[in-house]
């Protein structure tokens, strides 16, 4: 298939199939007038990616389970590469939710502490006009 059809299929544009192929990603053929054709094992590696960048994988993140695709497995977070990849993602994403906790803590304390504060200047400025 063409690289527009690939696209249409995969739900992309062809641009987008460039950059993949420019980080090599996605591999055409050339045909004798240069264009280039894809073949259906494409559209599978195509729909990988993007649902790995979907959740928040980066291009270079994405090369083990590309590769393991390539091998021939039915999935590409099978091969140890993949699983590396995985978990390392998994710890980020682990570390992010434990700084965020953090911040929500702080932020609680603070709307506390400002509800209180607020709670208490009303109370004395009724006092005083009461």
């Amino acid at each position: 298939m063409l690289i527009g059809e690939l696209a249409q299929r995969a739900g992309t544009s062809t641009r987008t199939l460039r950059y993949y192929e420019t980080h090599g990603l996605v591999r055409p053929r050339r045909s004798a007038n240069g264009y280039r054709v894809y073949d259906e094992a494409e559209l599978r590696v195509v729909h990988e990616i993007r649902a790995l960048l979907a959740v928040g994988f980066g291009l270079d993140d994405i090369r083990p389970f590309v590769a393991c695709l390539r091998a021939g497995h039915a999935s590409g977070d099978v091969c140890p590469d993949s699983v590396a990849v995985l978990r390392r993602k998994l710890a980020e994403v682990d570390a992010y939710l434990d700084r965020l906790g953090a911040v929500r803590s702080q932020l609680h304390d603070q709307l506390t502490q400002a509800i209180a504060q607020r709670e208490e200047t009303c109370l004395r400025t009724r006092q005083r006009t009461g």
